[in-house]
């Protein structure tokens, strides 16, 4: 077996997804509370891990200081264990800070171990997550090398002691008590534990740390619990302080929408219809519903089209938490590489344009259209979605292209003119339908050609007078 850890340093921070130029800091409790985590530009400031809180908002006047959320950060390693699902069906949360991942069987599936680490970096930068990725044939050795903040790839076991003896002790998941004792003792180094008798180690800090030592190095079984896939998506993001600001929410939708691919990915589905929504301090939540065309699971599409729709509303109150639930999901079916493969892109690229204009015009104001069973050309079209699926008709040729009403047109000789006389080509194509509706009509249709060669669509009413009209033109 082969075991990836992503280890989270700063999960107490990260909870928030803070833009960029956010300054901000997360404090421990008590009575004097320090700081545990900063963002780049408060550290900037000189707002650093255990400086008090009362030091850090002399010296940032405009720091917010958030409390230490454990709950929080257990509902954000569980979305992004979610969201890990793409890579391999066994990921197994680590708390406080980790998540374990065998990749063993999935290697040659993402072309490598290097690829596969790719992707998973390419992806922690799109939740927003600053993850220490390490590997090793051990989970627990796995997350020590990750703790250690080393991003290393160690295959065998022998290879793995190697690498963990060096390892300074608070690499190690165990009580900041047992490791204050042990650097009293003159230990620096987790080599420097393991070369101690492990009974005596144990008589003397308890069995728990020779326990955690044989797991580390693979002489102690470690079975892990993996998540299941839930069966609906549902997260929601706290952030950090009420934002009024559009462009402000972009960097918690991006983790939102990326945790919610990763579930699609793992179900090998698509999302139909989503909703994301708006949370306020002192109202009710703003929903922004989201019908898609064809079901999607491409992060920057979906995260094009909640931008789109975030830019058409006003904020007329903070926003302090985004939710995304996904409403309706279905299988998407397995790509199919013919010879009519670029025919299939250019539709895919029709409907995403329509999904971005739904986005950014509103629903109603983007339809498909299809044809209904109505002889008469006029009624027999009516709008739908864009990408329903239409109705066949078994019609002759028709043109794409009617005129809003049909132009008399000039005769001479009994037969048509427009610039010049029309050439009759195929025809007639008798229509007589709407007896029942007051609007019947009586017509000979014919395909015409002009002495210029565009084709025409003409048709001769029947009755007395029997005038000619265009009602269409050919592409």
């Amino acid at each position: 077996m082969l075991w990836l850890a992503l280890h989270f340093p700063d999960l107490p921070l990260q909870i928030y997804a803070p833009p960029p130029d956010a300054i901000l800091a997360v404090a421990g409790t008590g009575r004097r509370p320090e700081v545990l985590a900063a963002t780049g530009p408060a550290r900037a400031l000189g707002v650093v891990p255990g400086l008090s809180v009362a030091a850090a908002t002399a010296l940032a006047p405009g720091l917010v200081v958030q409390p230490r959320n454990p709950h929080r950060e257990a509902e954000t390693l569980a979305g992004a264990a979610t969201w890990a699902l793409q890579f391999t069906p066994e990921v197994s949360p680590a708390p406080p800070d980790a998540l374990l991942l065998e990749i063993g069987g999935c290697l040659r599936l993402f072309g490598g171990l290097d690829r596969l680490l790719g992707r998973v970096r390419d992806g922690l930068a799109e939740l927003g997550l600053d993850g220490v990725p390490a590997v090793a044939p051990t989970p627990e050795g796995a997350r020590t090398l990750a703790r250690s903040g080393l991003e290393l790839s160690v295959p065998d076991l022998a290879e793995l002691r190697r690498h963990i003896a060096a390892l300074p002790l608070d690499s190690l998941d165990h009580s900041a008590e047992t490791l204050t004792s042990l650097a009293n003792l003159g230990m620096r180094t987790i080599g420097d534990c393991l070369a101690l008798p492990r009974d005596g180690l144990a008589r003397r800090f308890g069995p728990e740390l020779p326990a955690l030592l044989d797991r580390i190095l693979g002489r102690q079984a470690d079975p892990r619990q993996a998540i299941v896939l839930p069966d609906r998506f549902g997260n929601r993001l706290e952030l950090f302080a009420p934002v009024l600001e559009v462009d402000a929410l972009l960097f918690g939708v991006k983790r939102l929408v990326t945790e919610l691919c990763g579930w699609l990915t793992a179900r090998n589905a698509g999302v139909r219809r989503l909703t994301l929504s708006l949370g306020h301090e002192h109202r009710p939540a703003t929903p922004l519903p989201l019908a898609l065309v064809t079901p999607q699971r491409d992060p920057a599409h979906l995260f094009m089209l909640l931008r789109e729709r975030l830019h058409r509303i006003d904020l007329v109150a903070g926003v302090s938490e985004l939710s995304l639930a996904a409403d309706e999901t279905t299988q998407i079916e397995p790509l199919n590489f013919s010879l009519f493969g670029e025919r299939e892109h250019i539709r895919e690229d029709c409907l995403n344009l329509a999904e971005r204009l739904q986005a950014r015009l509103g629903m109603a104001a983007v339809s498909g259209l299809s044809l209904c069973p109505e002889h008469r050309p006029e009624l027999a079209w009516r709008e739908v979605a864009p990408g329903a699926e239409t109705t066949a008709a078994d019609f002759p040729p028709r043109p794409f292209w009617l005129l809003p009403r049909p132009r008399p047109l000039a005769m001479r000789d009994a037969l048509p003119w427009l610039d010049g006389p029309l050439s009759l080509e195929r025809g007639p194509e008798r229509i007589e339908s709407g007896w029942w509706d007051d609007a019947f009509v009586r017509r000979d249709y014919f395909l015409a050609r002009t002495a210029s060669g565009a084709r025409l669509w003409v048709y001769r009413e029947l009755g007395t007078m029997e005038r000619w009209f265009l009602h269409g033109i050919f592409a």
